[in-house]
């Protein structure tokens, strides 16, 4: 293989790890957790707030709505908060995070045998980025116990109909498998 064509091979591996590297990171982590021992069959009400508020009244609220439509979805229905077998708290967080990216350019690579190394150009960027948290927390309504835990983390968009949608997926994700069988991992 000669030399520049193992340059263009290791430039298309490169931008091959990159855009895996980028599709990796733009995804959408998801997790969830609960009490082994708590029996999700006693719950059919529940009550749902927000509980920590991260500073954008709608998407909040559409976190909620989602939330609600979740539960609903599995059977539960809303209640007050006097009367609910279940309390659903939400809470949201945003944190600014950077990233650098590092490009090289030109400079051939002539080998040892050819007698020279050839000379390129590298460029770094720093990007700035939104990360946003959103946990949901289902408590028995009674003991005050925590029974389920769900937490979502994506990027966020400047543009909210795109949030929108990163909520509305997190939280279906999150309740994909809700409420956890009795004896489940």
């Amino acid at each position: 293989m000669n030399a520049s064509k193992r340059v263009r091979s290791g430039v298309m591996l490169g931008v091959g790890f990159l855009v895996a590297l980028a599709a990796t990171a733009a995804a959408q982590d998801v997790r969830v957790d609960w009490d082994k021992s708590a029996d999700f069959t006693k719950y059919k009400t529940f009550s749902s707030e927000i509980a920590t508020a991260w500073g954008s009244p709608f998407a909040e609220k559409r976190a909620i709505e989602e939330v609600e439509k979740a539960l609903g979805a599995k059977g539960w229905k809303k209640a007050d908060a006097a009367s609910a077998d279940a309390r659903v708290v939400i809470h949201g967080a945003t944190e600014e995070k950077k990233s650098l990216n590092t490009f090289y350019s030109g400079g051939g690579y002539g080998g040892y045998r050819y007698g020279a190394m050839g000379m390129g150009t590298s460029t770094t960027t720093v990007n700035e980025f939104t990360v946003g948290t959103m946990v949901v927390d289902i408590f028995d309504a009674k003991t005050k116990a925590l029974i389920w835990r769900g937490i979502g983390v994506d990027e966020l968009s400047d543009k909210a109909d795109k949030n929108q949608k990163k909520i509305a997926n997190a939280t279906r994700d999150m309740f994909k498998k809700f409420p956890p069988a009795p004896g489940s991992k």
